[in-house]
């Protein structure tokens, strides 16, 4: 990988973060275009999704600054709930996880996954439950849908956002909520990483470090531009255009490539 396809990738993964189109499909089908090949692809894009964390503490620092103000609050305690699935999916599966991420075979039902979710998102009509009027059922339902996320392809914003959408919750605090989850998923996803490393799973010896540094920064950067445009587009129901005009037309491509 040279320095300027990490650049690429990581301007890539922030863009896509936020936005409901599946960052890690996206990576796969640019690695697989620049041919770019790598023994520990997954670890590179760990670290890119760390590097899109900078953005989203910065946006929610208030809402983050309450939590840990008043750690002993429902909102926590629901972000918690929240959180169990993947923890359980990426223990019991982990292995399984790492192996879908090395193979383009899933990746375009995972898109067409995604746009199918997108239209009927925007069917539905908009509420008034906010994230202080959440149950914990709604909460695990949307942990849930976090879990299945970690398919390449199937968008992890988008079905987070289109999970709370369905249980009633209002737009905005949808996405709040959606992209809040995602901070606690981020870090176990990199101490999982760690965890590898440490137990021989993974090697250290292949990775540029530089080349993680750059990838990092742009993903960060990006990922700011992409949180925003993401936090306006929800509260205009547009998510339909997102499948019609880009992830179905994606998933053609990577039929017509892979």
């Amino acid at each position: 990988m040279t320095l300027l396809e990490a650049i690429i990738l990581g301007i890539i993964q922030g863009l896509a973060e936020f936005l409901p189109v599946s960052s890690s499909g996206h990576l796969m089908v640019f690695h697989r275009l620049l041919g770019i090949e790598s023994n520990d692809n997954l670890t590179f894009i760990v670290v890119l999704n760390l590097g899109t964390l900078l953005p989203l503490l910065f946006t929610f620092r208030k809402d983050l600054l309450e939590l840990i103000r008043q750690p002993f609050q429902k909102t926590v305690y629901l972000l918690i709930v929240a959180t169990i699935p993947i923890v359980i999916a990426t223990l019991l599966f982990g292995s399984f996880i790492e192996g879908l991420f090395q193979s383009t075979r899933f990746l375009a039902l995972g898109f067409l996954l995604t746009g199918i979710i997108l239209i009927l998102t925007d069917r539905i009509q908009d509420s008034q439950k906010t994230i202080k009027k959440m149950s914990y059922f709604d909460s695990l339902v949307i942990g849930l849908a976090q879990a299945t996320a970690v398919i390449p392809g199937l968008s992890r914003s988008g079905s987070t956002i289109s999970a709370s959408l369905f249980r009633g919750m209002t737009r905005e605090d949808a996405a709040k909520f959606s992209f809040l989850m995602s901070i606690p998923a981020a870090f176990g996803a990199v101490a999982f990483r760690i965890l590898r490393v440490l137990t021989g799973h993974a090697l250290l010896a292949d990775l540029n470090f530089l080349n993680l540094f750059v990838g990092f920064i742009a993903a960060a950067i990006s990922g700011y531009l992409s949180i925003n445009f993401m936090m306006k587009l929800i509260k205009t129901a547009k998510l339909k255009y997102f499948a019609l005009f880009y992830v179905f037309g994606l998933t053609a491509l990577i039929f017509i490539l892979f």
